[in-house]
Protein backbone atom coordinates (compact mmCIF):
# COMPACT_ATOMS: atom_id res chain seq x y z
CA UNK A 1 0.00 0.00 0.00
CA UNK A 2 1.14 3.76 -1.01
CA UNK A 3 2.68 5.74 2.06
CA UNK A 4 2.15 9.24 3.05
CA UNK A 5 4.52 10.23 1.13
CA UNK A 6 3.07 8.99 -2.01
CA UNK A 7 -0.20 10.35 -1.67
CA UNK A 8 1.04 13.45 -0.87
CA UNK A 9 2.66 13.78 -3.87
CA UNK A 10 -0.53 12.35 -5.89
CA UNK A 11 -2.34 15.36 -4.22
CA UNK A 12 0.41 17.69 -5.01
CA UNK A 13 0.19 16.23 -8.81
CA UNK A 14 -3.71 16.84 -8.87
CA UNK A 15 -3.73 20.17 -7.26
CA UNK A 16 -1.01 21.09 -10.09
CA UNK A 17 -3.50 19.95 -12.20
CA UNK A 18 -7.09 21.33 -11.20
CA UNK A 19 -4.91 24.85 -11.60
CA UNK A 20 -4.28 24.68 -15.31
CA UNK A 21 -7.98 23.02 -16.02
CA UNK A 22 -8.97 26.34 -14.24
CA UNK A 23 -6.82 28.56 -16.08
CA UNK A 24 -7.99 27.06 -18.89
CA UNK A 25 -11.51 27.68 -18.30
CA UNK A 26 -11.44 31.10 -17.55
CA UNK A 27 -9.43 31.76 -21.09
CA UNK A 28 -11.85 30.22 -22.73
CA UNK A 29 -14.67 31.93 -20.70
CA UNK A 30 -12.98 35.13 -22.14
CA UNK A 31 -12.66 34.02 -25.83
CA UNK A 32 -16.28 33.26 -25.71
CA UNK A 33 -17.77 36.42 -24.51
CA UNK A 34 -15.36 38.45 -27.47
CA UNK A 35 -16.15 35.78 -30.02
CA UNK A 36 -19.98 36.08 -29.88
CA UNK A 37 -19.40 40.11 -29.15
CA UNK A 38 -17.72 39.87 -32.72
CA UNK A 39 -20.60 37.93 -34.11
CA UNK A 40 -23.46 40.32 -32.84
CA UNK A 41 -21.74 43.30 -34.06
CA UNK A 42 -21.71 41.74 -38.16
CA UNK A 43 -24.77 40.15 -37.92
CA UNK A 44 -27.33 42.73 -38.52
CA UNK A 45 -25.22 44.10 -41.54
CA UNK A 46 -25.70 40.52 -43.16
CA UNK A 47 -29.21 40.20 -42.01
CA UNK A 48 -29.88 43.24 -44.06
CA UNK A 49 -27.77 41.85 -46.95
CA UNK A 50 -30.04 38.77 -47.32
CA UNK A 51 -33.16 40.84 -47.26
CA UNK A 52 -31.90 42.91 -50.61
CA UNK A 53 -31.27 39.51 -52.17
CA UNK A 54 -34.71 38.46 -50.79
CA UNK A 55 -36.36 41.78 -52.40
CA UNK A 56 -34.60 41.05 -55.91
CA UNK A 57 -36.37 37.75 -55.90
CA UNK A 58 -39.32 39.52 -54.73
CA UNK A 59 -39.46 42.56 -57.22
CA UNK A 60 -37.76 41.37 -60.37
CA UNK A 61 -39.17 37.64 -61.97
CA UNK A 62 -37.37 35.80 -64.09
CA UNK A 63 -33.96 36.59 -62.73
CA UNK A 64 -31.25 33.69 -62.73
CA UNK A 65 -27.61 33.40 -61.41
CA UNK A 66 -25.40 31.03 -61.49
CA UNK A 67 -25.13 30.69 -57.69
CA UNK A 68 -29.16 29.22 -57.85
CA UNK A 69 -30.72 25.83 -58.56
CA UNK A 70 -32.72 27.03 -61.64
CA UNK A 71 -36.73 27.38 -60.95
CA UNK A 72 -38.10 24.11 -61.16
CA UNK A 73 -34.90 22.30 -62.35
CA UNK A 74 -33.49 19.07 -61.36
CA UNK A 75 -30.86 19.16 -59.17
CA UNK A 76 -27.84 17.41 -60.37
CA UNK A 77 -25.91 15.25 -58.39
CA UNK A 78 -22.97 14.39 -60.25
CA UNK A 79 -19.46 16.69 -60.58
CA UNK A 80 -16.80 17.19 -57.67
CA UNK A 81 -18.37 18.91 -54.51
CA UNK A 82 -15.64 21.05 -52.40
CA UNK A 83 -16.37 20.65 -48.54
CA UNK A 84 -15.08 23.14 -45.98
CA UNK A 85 -14.52 21.33 -42.78
CA UNK A 86 -13.96 23.88 -39.93
CA UNK A 87 -12.02 22.16 -36.73
CA UNK A 88 -9.49 23.57 -33.64
CA UNK A 89 -6.25 23.63 -33.90
CA UNK A 90 -5.79 21.48 -30.47
CA UNK A 91 -8.11 18.84 -28.30
CA UNK A 92 -9.41 18.96 -24.75
CA UNK A 93 -12.46 20.34 -26.07
CA UNK A 94 -14.76 16.58 -24.88
CA UNK A 95 -15.85 15.31 -29.15
CA UNK A 96 -16.29 19.00 -30.85
CA UNK A 97 -13.17 17.98 -33.10
CA UNK A 98 -14.70 14.16 -33.60
CA UNK A 99 -18.29 15.20 -34.11
CA UNK A 100 -16.85 17.91 -37.16
CA UNK A 101 -14.53 15.19 -38.51
CA UNK A 102 -17.83 12.35 -38.33
CA UNK A 103 -20.07 14.81 -40.66
CA UNK A 104 -17.21 14.84 -43.06
CA UNK A 105 -16.48 11.70 -43.37
CA UNK A 106 -20.01 10.77 -44.19
CA UNK A 107 -20.21 13.40 -47.01
CA UNK A 108 -17.16 11.33 -47.95
CA UNK A 109 -18.85 8.18 -48.25
CA UNK A 110 -21.72 9.97 -49.86
CA UNK A 111 -20.04 11.37 -53.00
CA UNK A 112 -16.36 10.13 -53.07
CA UNK A 113 -15.39 12.95 -55.28
CA UNK A 114 -15.02 15.45 -52.92
CA UNK A 115 -12.60 17.87 -52.28
CA UNK A 116 -11.40 19.00 -48.36
CA UNK A 117 -10.67 22.31 -47.41
CA UNK A 118 -9.16 22.60 -44.04
CA UNK A 119 -9.70 25.10 -41.30
CA UNK A 120 -7.64 23.83 -37.99
CA UNK A 121 -4.42 21.50 -36.85
CA UNK A 122 -6.57 18.86 -35.54
CA UNK A 123 -8.58 18.17 -38.57
CA UNK A 124 -5.16 18.67 -40.93
CA UNK A 125 -3.41 15.81 -38.86
CA UNK A 126 -6.34 13.75 -39.31
CA UNK A 127 -6.61 13.36 -42.65
CA UNK A 128 -3.17 13.63 -43.15
CA UNK A 129 -2.41 10.48 -40.60
CA UNK A 130 -5.36 8.19 -42.34
CA UNK A 131 -3.87 9.39 -45.75
CA UNK A 132 -6.78 11.44 -47.35
CA UNK A 133 -6.06 14.09 -49.60
CA UNK A 134 -6.58 17.53 -48.56
CA UNK A 135 -7.32 20.12 -51.74
CA UNK A 136 -6.17 23.12 -49.70
CA UNK A 137 -5.41 23.54 -46.25
CA UNK A 138 -5.29 27.14 -44.47
CA UNK A 139 -2.32 27.39 -42.45
CA UNK A 140 -3.11 30.06 -40.18
CA UNK A 141 -5.13 28.67 -36.88
CA UNK A 142 -8.85 28.03 -36.11
CA UNK A 143 -8.44 30.57 -33.37
CA UNK A 144 -9.58 34.49 -33.62
CA UNK A 145 -11.48 34.57 -36.29
CA UNK A 146 -11.65 37.59 -38.73
CA UNK A 147 -13.69 38.86 -42.15
CA UNK A 148 -10.52 38.79 -43.73
CA UNK A 149 -9.82 34.92 -43.59
CA UNK A 150 -13.57 34.26 -43.98
CA UNK A 151 -12.79 36.41 -47.11
CA UNK A 152 -9.98 34.36 -48.40
CA UNK A 153 -11.57 31.17 -48.06
CA UNK A 154 -14.64 32.69 -49.69
CA UNK A 155 -12.79 33.61 -52.70
CA UNK A 156 -10.91 30.24 -53.32
CA UNK A 157 -14.16 28.04 -52.80
CA UNK A 158 -15.56 30.56 -55.12
CA UNK A 159 -12.88 30.71 -57.76
CA UNK A 160 -13.35 26.91 -58.14
CA UNK A 161 -17.31 27.37 -58.29
CA UNK A 162 -16.86 29.80 -61.38
CA UNK A 163 -14.51 28.25 -62.81
CA UNK A 164 -17.21 24.54 -62.84
CA UNK A 165 -14.21 22.68 -60.95
CA UNK A 166 -16.74 22.39 -57.87
CA UNK A 167 -20.19 21.97 -58.65
CA UNK A 168 -21.62 22.37 -55.05
CA UNK A 169 -20.07 23.23 -51.82
CA UNK A 170 -20.55 22.42 -48.22
CA UNK A 171 -19.35 23.58 -44.88
CA UNK A 172 -19.08 21.19 -41.86
CA UNK A 173 -19.17 23.51 -38.51
CA UNK A 174 -20.26 23.19 -35.51
CA UNK A 175 -23.91 25.20 -34.65
CA UNK A 176 -23.94 26.84 -31.19
CA UNK A 177 -27.86 25.89 -30.31
CA UNK A 178 -27.84 27.43 -26.99
CA UNK A 179 -25.51 28.20 -24.41
CA UNK A 180 -25.09 24.86 -23.48
CA UNK A 181 -25.90 22.79 -26.06
CA UNK A 182 -23.84 22.40 -30.02
CA UNK A 183 -24.55 20.26 -33.08
CA UNK A 184 -22.14 19.47 -36.02
CA UNK A 185 -23.57 20.72 -39.55
CA UNK A 186 -23.38 19.82 -43.29
CA UNK A 187 -24.42 22.99 -44.82
CA UNK A 188 -24.64 23.05 -48.52
CA UNK A 189 -23.84 26.40 -49.09
CA UNK A 190 -23.55 26.75 -52.82
CA UNK A 191 -25.98 26.63 -55.03
CA UNK A 192 -28.50 28.17 -52.81
CA UNK A 193 -32.47 26.77 -53.27
CA UNK A 194 -34.74 30.16 -53.93
CA UNK A 195 -36.61 29.42 -51.60
CA UNK A 196 -33.88 30.10 -48.75
CA UNK A 197 -34.37 33.91 -49.66
CA UNK A 198 -38.40 32.98 -49.66
CA UNK A 199 -40.11 36.09 -48.60
CA UNK A 200 -43.00 35.19 -45.75
CA UNK A 201 -46.45 36.38 -47.86
CA UNK A 202 -46.79 39.25 -45.20
CA UNK A 203 -43.52 40.87 -46.65
CA UNK A 204 -44.23 40.39 -50.25
CA UNK A 205 -46.47 43.83 -51.18
CA UNK A 206 -44.25 45.93 -52.37
CA UNK A 207 -44.87 49.63 -51.98
CA UNK A 208 -42.56 51.74 -54.74
CA UNK A 209 -40.68 50.05 -57.77
CA UNK A 210 -36.88 49.23 -57.64
CA UNK A 211 -34.62 50.07 -60.38
CA UNK A 212 -31.79 47.38 -60.29
CA UNK A 213 -28.33 48.59 -62.13
CA UNK A 214 -26.92 47.22 -64.77
CA UNK A 215 -29.73 44.60 -64.43
CA UNK A 216 -30.60 42.25 -61.94
CA UNK A 217 -28.70 39.53 -62.55
CA UNK A 218 -25.48 41.68 -62.23
CA UNK A 219 -26.72 43.03 -58.55
CA UNK A 220 -26.94 39.63 -57.47
CA UNK A 221 -24.26 37.87 -58.58
CA UNK A 222 -22.30 40.95 -56.71
CA UNK A 223 -24.20 40.56 -54.08
CA UNK A 224 -24.01 36.61 -53.31
CA UNK A 225 -20.04 36.34 -53.29
CA UNK A 226 -20.38 39.18 -49.69
CA UNK A 227 -22.92 37.08 -48.49
CA UNK A 228 -20.87 33.77 -48.73
CA UNK A 229 -18.24 35.78 -47.12
CA UNK A 230 -20.56 36.57 -44.42
CA UNK A 231 -22.10 32.87 -43.92
CA UNK A 232 -17.99 31.59 -44.11
CA UNK A 233 -17.37 34.51 -40.98
CA UNK A 234 -20.88 33.31 -39.13
CA UNK A 235 -19.56 29.60 -39.38
CA UNK A 236 -16.24 30.32 -38.26
CA UNK A 237 -17.43 32.47 -35.27
CA UNK A 238 -20.15 29.67 -34.22
CA UNK A 239 -17.00 26.92 -34.81
CA UNK A 240 -15.18 28.95 -32.27
CA UNK A 241 -17.68 29.50 -29.71
CA UNK A 242 -18.56 26.10 -29.76
CA UNK A 243 -15.12 24.97 -29.25
CA UNK A 244 -14.51 27.31 -26.40
CA UNK A 245 -17.98 25.92 -24.89
CA UNK A 246 -16.54 22.48 -25.51
CA UNK A 247 -13.42 23.41 -23.69
CA UNK A 248 -15.01 25.17 -20.50
CA UNK A 249 -17.79 22.02 -20.02
CA UNK A 250 -14.34 19.49 -20.62
CA UNK A 251 -12.40 21.60 -18.10
CA UNK A 252 -15.46 21.98 -15.59
CA UNK A 253 -15.85 18.07 -15.46
CA UNK A 254 -12.01 17.59 -15.26
CA UNK A 255 -12.23 20.45 -12.10
CA UNK A 256 -14.91 17.90 -10.74
CA UNK A 257 -12.75 14.89 -11.16
CA UNK A 258 -10.33 16.49 -9.70
CA UNK A 259 -12.13 17.10 -6.96
CA UNK A 260 -13.35 13.85 -6.24
CA UNK A 261 -9.95 12.39 -6.31
CA UNK A 262 -8.58 14.86 -4.05
CA UNK A 263 -11.60 14.42 -1.83
CA UNK A 264 -10.41 10.48 -2.12
CA UNK A 265 -6.19 11.00 -1.62
CA UNK A 266 -7.44 12.85 1.15
CA UNK A 267 -9.23 10.24 3.13
CA UNK A 268 -6.62 7.76 2.60
CA UNK A 269 -3.87 10.09 3.14
CA UNK A 270 -5.71 10.49 6.70
CA UNK A 271 -6.13 6.64 6.75
CA UNK A 272 -2.28 6.13 6.27
CA UNK A 273 -1.11 8.97 8.53
CA UNK A 274 -3.54 7.41 11.51
CA UNK A 275 -2.57 3.80 10.56
CA UNK A 276 1.08 4.73 11.08
CA UNK A 277 0.73 6.73 14.20
CA UNK A 278 -1.47 3.68 15.61
CA UNK A 279 1.78 1.34 14.52
CA UNK A 280 3.83 3.79 16.47
CA UNK A 281 1.92 3.89 19.41
CA UNK A 282 1.57 0.54 19.66
CA UNK A 283 5.23 -0.23 18.94
CA UNK A 284 6.15 2.52 21.92
CA UNK A 285 3.91 0.61 24.07
CA UNK A 286 5.38 -2.94 23.44
CA UNK A 287 8.83 -1.46 23.95
CA UNK A 288 7.65 0.18 27.49
CA UNK A 289 6.19 -2.78 28.59
CA UNK A 290 9.13 -4.84 27.57
CA UNK A 291 11.44 -2.48 29.69
CA UNK A 292 9.19 -2.78 32.83
CA UNK A 293 8.99 -7.06 32.46
CA UNK A 294 13.11 -6.25 31.94
CA UNK A 295 13.39 -4.58 35.18
CA UNK A 296 11.26 -6.62 37.41
CA UNK A 297 13.26 -9.99 36.31
CA UNK A 298 16.18 -8.02 37.32
CA UNK A 299 14.41 -6.86 40.91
Amino acid sequence: MAGTKEIKTHMDSVLETRKITNAMYLIAATKLRRARQELDNTRPYFEALRGEIKRIFRTANGVDSRYFFSPGGATVEEGTYGCLVITADKGLAGSYNQNAIRQALKLLEEHPDTKLFVVGEYGRRFFDHRGIPIEHSFLYTAQNPTMARAREISALLLDGYDRGDLQRIFVVYTDMESGTSFQARSTRLLPFHRTYFDTPAKERAVTAPFEFLPNPQAVLDNLVPIYVSGFIYSALIDSFCCEQNARMMAMDSADQNAEKLLSELSLRYNRVRQSAITQEITEISAGARAQQQKHGKER
